[in-house]
């Protein structure tokens, strides 16, 4: 047991770092190749973060550990919102943008009631098992792409004449090293991480479905957690929100639609209840944003994510 909780930390840490080092030569690449600084963080920045989810879940997927590969995926969502969120409002109150406001939000709403909708065949239809099929997997990537064509107008309709360098120069044979040696890092650290999971799962006598929900979505959320908080300390509240919003849009359309068509999802009736959870989470992020004054998330709205966080996951494990 000692030696499956050891490869999963050394796993976290290989999917951290390379993370890490694959956004910071990816950015070094664009900024060469005169790309936007908004189009780095809307785009390469984000896979950056959620890269971590992308590669568990295609391990998980092509090993036929669909509990794994939902639970990663809705865990980290709540976790981003409750968890990331809470604790980003506590730190500084975040105030939110009208793009932020009445677009990615509400998308981040419509990811989750998508899942809901996609999963919920024995609801709908009468089926005897919920599954969310290839063909649902092809239909949350098509929600992808128009959410990354709005990515890309905003993008190249905001440009500006810069010329800050938020991102680390490096020489172009150092840029595509970090490029190729953090999508190793990601692969080796998404492969440890999955093996190692089961096998605790298994001598736990803990579910996948909780393990993914848990252990494995916090560690594949850090990324995201790192970039919110460091955010918040700054003051830059609008990357501290937008970093959360962007991934759960990016987990719920790009991740599971790929995992989905690498193999069909099957869920259970406590998946069903995990994805009314993620969808009562992304409301009341909505909900939120409108108390008190201006279109903001306070401190105290922090503190009853983080308690609410705590509650969740305490269920998780006793139930």
């Amino acid at each position: 047991m000692l030696l499956s909780v050891f490869l999963l930390v050394i796993g976290f840490c290989a999917l951290i770092y390379g993370a890490n080092i694959l956004v910071d030569g990816a950015s070094s690449v664009a900024k060469r190749l005169r790309v936007s600084d908004m189009m780095i963080g809307l785009t390469i920045v984000a896979f950056g973060t959620s890269a971590p989810e992308l590669v568990v879940n295609i391990f998980s997927s092509l090993e036929g550990n669909s509990d794994i590969a939902l639970g990663n995926i809705v865990g980290s969502n709540i976790f981003n919102i409750l968890a990331i969120l809470g604790l980003s409002a506590l730190i500084q109150p975040l105030t939110v943008d009208k793009a932020t406001t009445w677009i990615q939000v509400p998308l981040t709403v419509l990811s989750a009631v998508a899942l809901l909708f996609l999963l919920s065949d024995s609801w709908m239809d009468g089926a005897t098992a919920n599954v969310i099929s290839r063909v649902d997997g092809c239909i949350l990537l098509l929600f992808f792409a128009i959410f990354m064509g709005y990515v890309i107008q905003t993008s190249l309709s905001n440009r500006v004449s810069s010329t800050e360098d938020d991102y680390k120069q490096m020489p172009w044979w150092k840029s595509i090293l970090f490029v190729v040696g953090g999508l190793v890092l990601l692969v080796v650290g998404a492969k440890v991480i999955v093996d190692s999971a089961v096998k605790l799962a298994q001598m736990w006598g803990m579910s996948q479905r909780v393990i993914g929900l848990t252990i494995i979505s916090i560690g594949t959320s850090l990324p995201e957690l790192a970039t919110s908080v460091v955010a918040a300390k700054k003051n830059k509240v609008d990357i501290a929100i937008a970093n959360i919003v962007g991934s759960n849009i990016f987990n719920a359309f790009f991740i599971l639609g790929i995992s989905a068509i690498i193999c069909p999802i099957h869920g259970t009736p406590s998946s069903i209840i995990d994805l009314l959870v993620n969808v009562f989470v992304s409301l009341l992020l909505f909900v939120f944003i409108f108390t008190g004054k201006g279109r903001r998330l306070d401190r105290w709205e922090g503190a009853l994510f983080i308690a609410s966080y705590i509650i969740y996951t305490v269920w998780l494990i006793v139930a």
